[in-house]
């Protein structure tokens, strides 16, 4: 009985470990949000959000933060194999369809983390 106990440890302990990160960055997010508002990284988010809705449609290059890269974007959507359609913008979130080898995916993608917005040509 005591090692079910010290395994449930175990586990409360790697859980602990991994939502330590994540409430972080959400205050972090919290923290920018509130800075950005009237200045000028605000006015590149807005304009980025603008250009974003221009492109409403078209197979755009997504190049994203570092810290905030997600996997199926930079391993398929920016690739001549896949790409990244851009569905819907609003003021925070971006619904993006990520053509891959196995099929599509879409995904809501933060503006935020969005650092510049290309389009691709085409062959």
């Amino acid at each position: 009985m005591e090692y079910l106990g010290f395994i449930f440890g175990i586990f409360g302990l790697l859980a602990y470990l991994q939502i330590g990160p994540l409430k972080r960055r959400i205050q972090v997010l919290e923290e920018e949000s509130s800075r950005t508002a009237g200045t000028p990284a605000f006015e590149k988010r807005a304009a980025l959000t603008e250009a974003a809705k221009s492109y409403i449609g078209e197979r755009v290059r997504l190049d994203l933060k570092e810290d905030q890269g997600d996997t199926d974007i930079l391993m398929y959507g920016n690739t001549k194999h896949g790409g990244n359609t851009i569905l819907d913008v609003d003021g925070e979130w971006m619904l993006v369809r990520i053509d891959t080898p196995k099929g599509k995916k879409e995904k809501l993608i933060r503006t935020s983390s969005v650092d510049r917005i290309s389009v691709e040509q085409k062959p």
